[in-house]
C-alpha cells in the first residue's frame, strides 16, 4: 500500500496511528498505536510518539524527543533537540498510574528549546518560546519567553522568535517581520492587526 508520507525502514510505525501527507519520519523512531500526525511534519531520529499523542500540521520534531501519552501540540509547534514531556506527576515504577495520565497541551507557533522538560498538566501558550534547559512546571502565556529551572518568564517573543520590547504606550515592533503587538495593562501581549 501506497502511503503519502515517508518513513525510514528503520522507524516503527504501529497500526491505527494516522500520519498526513508530506510527513517525514526519520531513522530509529517508534510511533506508537493510535496517534495523529498532521500534514508535512518533521520526526527527527530516535523519536518516541506514544500512544494518543495528537500533533497537528508543520511540527517540528528534533532528534531524541520523548512525547508522552496525553500531549497535544497544534500547528506549527517547535520541540527541540532532547526535550522531554512527562505525563504522570508522581511517577513511581512499583505503582501503575496508567489512569492518571495528565494532559499537556502546546499551542500553536510554540518553540520549545533543546534539553528542556515540560512538566504534565500545563498549557503552553501560543507562540510561547521555551528555553533551552527551562523546566516548566505552571502554564505559560503566550508570547512569554520563559528560562530556568524552575523556568520562569523572562520577557516575551514575536511568532518570528524575536525578543519584543515594549514603549511606553505598551506597543512593541518584531524586526523581522514588523508586526506590531500590544501590552495590555493585565499583561497580556496579543498581535496588532494592520
Amino acid at each position: 500500500m501506497d502511503t503519502e508520507y515517508f518513513a525510514h525502514e528503520t522507524a516503527v510505525i504501529d497500526p491505527g496511528c494516522k500520519i498526513g501527507k508530506g510527513t517525514k519520519i526519520w531513522h530509529f523512531t517508534h510511533v506508537m498505536k493510535d496517534c495523529e500526525i498532521g500534514e508535512n511534519c518533521n520526526i527527527g531520529q530516535n523519536v518516541v510518539v506514544s500512544p494518543g499523542v495528537v500533533l497537528g500540521r508543520n511540527v517540528k520534531v528534533q532528534n531524541n524527543v520523548s512525547i508522552y501519552t496525553g500531549v497535544i501540540c497544534e500547528d506549527d509547534v517547535f520541540l527541540g533537540p532532547s526535550m522531554v514531556f512527562t505525563n504522570v506527576i508522581n511517577p513511581r515504577s512499583h505503582i501503575l498510574r496508567r489512569d492518571q495520565y495528565q494532559q499537556t497541551l502546546v499551542r500553536h507557533g510554540a518553540s520549545i528549546g533543546a534539553n528542556a522538560t515540560i512538566v504534565c498538566g500545563n498549557e503552553i501558550g501560543a507562540f510561547a518560546f521555551i528555553g533551552a534547559g527551562a523546566v516548566v512546571t505552571k502554564n505559560v502565556d503566550p508570547y512569554a519567553l520563559v528560562v530556568g529551572n524552575p523556568g520562569r518568564q523572562v520577557g516575551w517573543m514575536s511568532e518570528y522568535g524575536h525578543r519584543l520590547y515594549f514603549d511606553q504606550d505598551g506597543i512593541a515592533v518584531c524586526p523581522e517581520s514588523k508586526a506590531r503587538y500590544s501590552l495590555s495593562k493585565e499583561g497580556q501581549v496579543s498581535k496588532l492587526e494592520d
